[in-house]
Parts: structure tokens; sequence; C-alpha cells
């Protein structure tokens, strides 16, 4: 499970392995108890660390083969990892008020790890100045091998110039204002119909 921090992604790894989750914990509970950078976790340390305790013997237990431990084991484990889960939402609290380089050595400092998002696919539309001043490269999202994509532009979000019909789901369009804000859009045309205008990029052309 992971959670956006900033510009980074707090990570559990939480192992399947009783022994690992108890160890992790711990961890975790040294690496945030007294730390200045959680003045007020959520929930409290006392409490991840008496769950931790109360999932230990439980675990314990099971080697006994005492009937019912390992319906308690699993309750306790449960709730060491809903006080992780909380703990790491606690992280993300804190760090989103931090620069990148700042949230990775924070996440780090309560026993969790980081790594960056991954983008979620290709843009809808996107717009990228080219080496001639006024002249803007638009890029869309393939939607079909028989589509047709319409462009616009706009300076005021609310009267849109249509530059022209493709087939690609590419276009430049030159003639631009150099120095002014453009919005750009794009609406494909498939054989099911006019698909959904897709959202404005804007962009400073130059």
């Amino acid at each position: 499970m992971a959670v956006p921090v900033g510009h980074l992604i707090v990570v559990l790894k939480l192992s399947k392995n009783i022994k690992d989750v108890i160890a992790f914990a711990q961890n975790v509970a040294s690496s945030m108890e007294n730390n200045p950078a959680f003045p007020s976790p959520n929930p409290p340390i006392a409490t991840l660390l008496a769950d931790v305790a109360a999932l230990s013997a439980a675990e314990s237990a099971i080697l006994s083969r005492t009937k019912g431990t390992v319906e308690t084991r699993n309750a306790r484990l449960a709730a060491v990892r809903s006080d992780l889960y909380s703990l790491r939402a606690y992280v993300q609290s804190i760090g989103s008020r931090e620069t990148t380089v700042n949230a990775s050595a924070l996440i780090e400092s309560a026993g969790m790890t980081s790594r960056n998002p991954r983008p979620h696919g290709k843009p809808v539309l996107a717009a990228k100045q080219r080496p001639v001043s006024g002249t803007v490269l638009l890029m869309a999202k393939m939607v079909g091998r028989t589509a047709a994509y319409t462009w616009q532009h706009s300076t005021d979000q609310i009267t849109w110039t249509s530059v022209r019909q493709t087939i690609q789901a590419k276009t430049t369009v030159s003639g631009l204002a150099v120095g002014t804000t453009y919005g750009f859009r794009v609406q494909a045309l498939t054989r099911q119909g006019e698909q959904t205008v897709s959202q404005t990029v804007s962009l400073l052309v130059t």
C-alpha cells in the first residue's frame, strides 16, 4: 500500500511473515518515538508498541497449539497493520509540506521508505513549444486506428478557434502570438461518434 507525500510515495513494505511485521513495526516505533519531526503520532507510539507486544505474545502462543490462538493472532495482526496504516497517513500529512528532498529524509526518519510515483499513462493532450517562434506541437492520446482529431486553441477559454482535423493524434499549430498564453483542446471522432472534448492544456507561446 502507498500514499503520496509531496512528490513522493510513502511505502509500507509489510511482509506476510509475522516476525517480519513485528520487526518492521518495532523499527517504525523506535524511529518515530521522540522524533521531533512527528510531535503527535496518530495512534500514539505507545499504542503501537502495546499492539506489537500483544501480537508477539499471540504468535508465541500458536507454538503451544492452544485452541483459538490463530484467531487471536490474526486479530492482533490486524490491529498492528491498522496502526501502521494510520501512522503512514500521519507521515503523509507532515511530509506533504516538504520539498521532495526533505520529504524523502523525513519518511526515512520514520522507518518507512519512499519512491517516485509512476505516471498514470499518456496524458490525453500535451502541448510543446517548437523551435520556430509562434509554433506549438499538440499531441493527443490515440483513441482508435480510424479516429479523426479536431484541434482548437483560445486565448480566453471562451472563444475557440478550430485549426484543422487530422487523422493523426498530433498536429502543429503555427502563427500564434508570441508572449501569449493559449489554451489548447482536442476532440476525437470515432465510429461511435464525437468523443468528449479534452481538458484544456495551457502554454505560454514563445
